[in-house]
């Protein structure tokens, strides 16, 4: 079953839901829901054209779709910075001290949600193309 557009939908709905964070000072979990929406956003365009997609890392998943579709080429290293969120924003132990809602900072925050709007614009784009 095709399920592209349903895919599409949480990926904003994580993209919403890491601009709520942003502005509420969760940092680390702004960067968390970022990497989400760009994940879920690269699984929709594969989803759309009938591939499997596994697997957590946006770079990877954007090199999927990079060897059937072209896309922009900073694409790729934002997702390579999105994925270094995945664990690091939600587990103590993934730093040498403190908790990821200490470590985080507004800035890192706003520029993986950046990272992110731009990863979901270029897959939107992508989804409505033939």
């Amino acid at each position: 079953m095709e399920r592209s557009a349903d895919w599409m939908d949480q990926a904003l709905r994580d993209l919403a839901h890491a601009r709520q964070d942003l502005s509420t000072g969760f940092h680390e979990w702004a960067c968390f829901s970022a990497q989400q929406a760009a994940e879920k956003a690269a699984k929709a365009v594969l989803q759309k054209a009938g591939t499997e997609a596994w697997g957590h890392s946006v770079a990877d998943l954007l090199a999927e779709i990079g060897r059937a579709r072209t896309f922009p080429d900073d694409v790729i290293d934002l997702a390579h910075e999105l994925d270094k969120a995945f664990i690091a924003a939600r587990y103590p132990n993934a730093h040498p001290a403190g908790s990821p809602g200490s470590v985080y900072t507004r800035g890192e925050a706003e520029r993986l949600v950046a990272h992110a709007e731009r990863i979901v614009g270029v897959c939107q784009g992508l989804l409505s193309s033939p």
